[in-house]
């Protein structure tokens, strides 16, 4: 499969789309999730053009894990959460619905519930109330 230009985090890497920004360097962005499972979930993708995990040039995988370790590290103070979970996914079978390499970063406290990433959309102030908590643990 070829990497699509045209798909939405491409689109957001080009400044077409808005985002609720936590964190950009030169290798990766840092984003709220449109579709929170739990308050303060983000993702951080590379600004390579990569489909997935399968076909990115291994080179994109420390600067994007980097920053998926400083972001999950934010969210765990900005959240006071007890933990936090890491996902990624390659392709439709694996659950993969935006084609560009992304990882989800969730704050996670005991007991607490996924919300399904459905396509209901979360409050745009709450996301940037949220992104806001990132920057400020982040010292962005």
């Amino acid at each position: 499969m070829t990497y699509d230009t045209n798909n939405i985090f491409a689109k957001i890497l080009r400044g077409e789309i808005p985002c609720h920004k936590i964190y950009e360097d030169a290798h990766v962005l840092a984003f709220m999730d449109v579709m929170p499972q739990v308050d303060g979930h983000a993702l951080v993708i590379p600004k390579a053009p990569s489909r997935n995990l399968l076909d990115a040039d291994p080179a994109v995988f420390a600067p994007l894990f980097a920053a998926v370790q400083k972001v999950a590290n934010a969210a765990k103070q900005a959240f006071d959460a007890e933990g936090v979970l890491i996902k990624q996914f390659n392709e439709a079978a694996a659950g993969q619905t935006v084609y560009h390499l992304h990882v989800h970063v969730l704050p996670r406290k005991d007991g607490q519930e996924l919300k399904p990433h459905s396509g209901k959309m979360a409050d745009h102030a709450l996301l940037a109330k949220q992104a806001e908590a990132y920057r400020a643990a982040l010292k962005v």
